[in-house]
Formats: structure tokens, C-alpha cells, sequence
């Protein structure tokens, strides 16, 4: 059950949350629980990673946070634009961008297309739309690409795409599915480079699945590590580094240190042995 009424008094000590989930388990009519209890505080511009192995509900939490999914048990309070705390399901679009493993482009429409189609399901007027996608756009390097089709693009322009299409609505809360793991490294790296520099200029509260450590480590200002299914929280690794962090920090020692204690936390869940 997700709570639908909170005081005055619980709502002003949230204000400062973008997220909240509190003993939110999943469970599916087959018998399996992928998630929980899971609890989860995620403070408004914080940049934080959910790592875990395959089929831990990393995917899972991201859809309940973004009411894609109902939880089966717990609270889940997302923030809205306004700066209220909205309890229990969050319709999409609602102050939430979410950028999925595919980029899911329609390859019949041009890239402007593409990224305007959460305005025009929103009905807002063409000339406005088309100004904002084109701003997407240019805020992650494609303005050139607007008349474009996706079967011209590369694999990493398309992901960009796909951000721009989830940045268009201008959310305060962008959602990242494991967005960069069908792509080379190199192509990675660039694209890690450029969600830091989005995120410090935009101060989005940005909420990213991956399997790697090195990326986690790298982007995050926590590293949130889970268990096996069902996935609960291992550890919350707090990553603290000068900023803005670069190729240096990359080849740091502090770097390395932390994707040690990372890969530590994370090695219970793979071994089939948990610490909690």
C-alpha cells in the first residue's frame, strides 16, 4: 500500500527530498519478490547510483519511482516541481524524466521529432515545442542533428537523443536506466564526461542503474549497493572528491580507493552471501 496522506509537520521535514521510499517491497503474481524491504532517501540535486547484479530490482525501483509500477508494500513520496512532496503514485512526466537501456527513437521521424513527442502528447503549442526540443538538443550537443533520422546517428548520439527527449519537459527528477551499456568504452567515457557537466550546469536530482563500478564511482556522489534479489540496500557509499571531477580524478588513487570499497560491497551479492 502506498500512503496517501502525511502531516503538515512530516511534509515540511521532506521538503529538502526529491525521493523518499520507505520498506517498499515488489512482489509479482508468479511468487517472486524482486525488491525489498527497500528504503531510500535521495536529497533534491543529489546525483546518486543504484548498483547490483542482474535481477536485483534496480530496474524495479526506478519504475516505482517513476509510477510505472506500484509497489506492493511501503511509502513512496516523489517532489514535485513546485516544491511540494507528492505521496504515492506519480503519474509520468510529472517532474520525472526517465532515459530507459534502448534508446527507443521512432525511425520514422526526424530527431526533432523525436524529442518533441512528450510536448506534443502534452499538448503544448508546436512553435513552443519546437523551440524546446531544439534547446534539448543543443543542451546535449546535437543541436546540428535536428532535421536528422536515427538511422544516421551512432549508437551514443542516439542515447543523447533519448536524454534530450527526457530533458525536454524540463524534470526534476531524471531517472537513468542503465543508459550506456550497450556502448564501447571510449564512447562511454565521453558520454560520462557529458552527463557530469549536464548535471552541474542543470542541477537536476539524477537517479542512475548500472552494473559497473568504475562508472558508478566515477559519476555519483553515493553509490547506492544492493543485495541480490530481493534487492535491499547493502551499502550507501558516499563519494567525496573536488570538484569538477575530470580524466584526473579517473586516474586518481582516490578513485581507485573507492572502486576497492565498491567492489567489496558488492561482492556479498555475488557470491549468494549477503551481510544483513
Amino acid at each position: 500500500m502506498v500512503e496517501r496522506n502525511i502531516s503538515p509537520a512530516v511534509e515540511a521535514s521532506l521538503t529538502a527530498l526529491a525521493v523518499s521510499l520507505r520498506g517498499v517491497t515488489k512482489a509479482y503474481d508468479n511468487g517472486v519478490t524482486a525488491l525489498g524491504p527497500f528504503d531510500l532517501a535521495v536529497r533534491k540535486g543529489e546525483f546518486i547510483s543504484l548498483l547490483g547484479p542482474s535481477g536485483c530490482g534496480k530496474s524495479t525501483a526506478l519504475r516505482i519511482i517513476a509510477g510505472l509500477s506500484a509497489p506492493s508494500t511501503g511509502t513512496v513520496r516523489v517532489a514535485r516541481h513546485e516544491g511540494s512532496v507528492q505521496p504515492g503514485h506519480v503519474q509520468p512526466g510529472h517532474g520525472i524524466g526517465f532515459v530507459f537501456q534502448e534508446p527507443t527513437l521512432m525511425p520514422w521521424t526526424s530527431v526533432r521529432e523525436n524529442v518533441r513527442l512528450p510536448l506534443r502528447l502534452a499538448r503544448v503549442p508546436k512553435a513552443d515545442a519546437r523551440a524546446r526540443a531544439d534547446q534539448a538538443l543543443a543542451s546535449v550537443g546535437l543541436a546540428d542533428f535536428a532535421d536528422a533520422y536515427p538511422r544516421e546517428l551512432s549508437g551514443g548520439m542516439k542515447m543523447r537523443v533519448s536524454l534530450a527527449r527526457a530533458l525536454v519537459t524540463d524534470p526534476e527528477i531524471l531517472l537513468m536506466d542503465e543508459p550506456f551499456a550497450a556502448l564501447d568504452e571510449i564512447t562511454r567515457f565521453r558520454l560520462n564526461n557529458d552527463l557530469l557537466a549536464l548535471w552541474r550546469r542543470l542541477r537536476k536530482t539524477v537517479i542512475f542503474v548500472t552494473h559497473s563500478v568504475f562508472e558508478s564511482v566515477y559519476l555519483s556522489q553515493r553509490v547506492v549497493v544492493m543485495t541480490a534479489r530481493p534487492g535491499r540496500i547493502q551499502a550507501d557509499i558516499r563519494i567525496e572528491t573536488v570538484e569538477p571531477r575530470g580524466e584526473e580524478f579517473r586516474t586518481s588513487a582516490a578513485y581507485s580507493d573507492y572502486c576497492r570499497r565498491v567492489s567489496a560491497a558488492l561482492a556479498p551479492s555475488y557470491s549468494g552471501q549477503s551481510t544483513l
